[in-house]
């Protein structure tokens, strides 16, 4: 299963709207780095299992952002942020060097 490391982001913003299981196993799978042998020993379920928990709380994450667009918001906002940064800096460079 090739990991996805966006989901992590979407687990700090909408993990708490996963179930408990979902939300466990995928921060172990992504967080933890946990092989899905690993979690189904600690979980005590079947690997398949853990793998279907993993798959149903990233599809619930992706759809959550696609319906409330909160990760997409945030990352306009740090990027127009960054943006102004660099412009002020760039306008003090040029009035501290009179160019």
């Amino acid at each position: 299963m090739a990991k996805d490391l966006n989901v992590t982001i979407l687990l700090d913003v909408y993990g708490q709207l996963l179930t408990e299981k979902q939300r466990n196993a995928i921060d172990m799978y992504y967080n933890e780095d946990l092989s899905l042998s690993e979690i189904a020993d600690v979980i005590d379920i079947s690997r398949q299992g853990v793998r279907e928990s993993i798959k149903q709380g990233e599809k619930h994450l992706t759809n959550y952002e696609e319906k409330l667009g909160i990760v997409e918001r945030f990352h306009n906002i740090s990027s127009k942020l960054e943006r102004n940064i660099d412009i002020d800096y760039l306008r003090k460079g040029v009035i501290a060097y009179g160019i």
